[in-house]
């Protein structure tokens, strides 16, 4: 638990002032984190960790490339050490690697893989149930308002749009993961 407390307050000191709703935000893709640990088992620690910590990229402490996964990853590596398994969630959560395909970023986001595929669905899946204010959303309106909020013209846009069937198939597989272990625990 205590890198998660660690975590929590490196992301409170970049986002709670500067970004408020970032940082609500963050606090609810952490919630969900939280439901996901009987799936999880020892890495729900690290998910949880990941999860607070998904936006810091977003903090002008951390902005390098503007790509916020990547330079959360980086400020995470470089600025205060973290552990590498760390590091990958942030930089490969939710749309990333479409993201850096877009912005010829690849090399920069592979400094942090290769990535860990259930730890991705997982941190995709808390991003897409969060809506931007901190409450919960149905993650395929939270892809619309994604979309809405962008506009066509935007890296974003495209890579959402391109990313959307395969974000909507980890939100599955993480569904499927946490009722099996719910049957399996009751």
């Amino acid at each position: 638990m205590q890198l998660v407390k660690w975590a929590h307050a490196l992301a409170e000191s970049l986002l709670a002032e500067s970004l408020p709703r970032r940082w609500a935000h963050s606090q609810r893709v952490y919630s969900q984190a939280l439901s996901l640990a009987p799936a999880l088992g020892e890495d729900a620690e690290l998910l949880a960790a990941a999860a607070i910590t998904h936006d810091i990229g977003y903090a002008a402490a951390a902005v390098d490339t503007g790509q916020h996964m990547i330079d959360g990853a980086r400020y995470l590596r470089d600025v205060v050490g973290a552990d590498s398994r760390l590091c990958s969630i942030v930089a490969f959560h939710t749309s990333s690697s479409w993201e850096a395909s877009e912005l010829g970023l690849d090399n920069a986001l592979n400094e942090f893989g290769p990535a860990e595929p259930e730890l991705v669905d997982a941190i995709t899946y808390c991003d897409l149930t969060s809506s931007p204010g901190g409450g919960l959303v149905d993650p395929a309106e939270r892809l619309e308002e994604v979309l809405e909020r962008y506009g066509p013209e935007h890296v974003v846009f495209r890579a959402v749009s391109a990313a959307r069937p395969e974000l909507m198939a980890r939100v599955a597989r993480v569904r499927q993961r946490s009722e099996a272990v719910a049957a399996e625990l009751s």
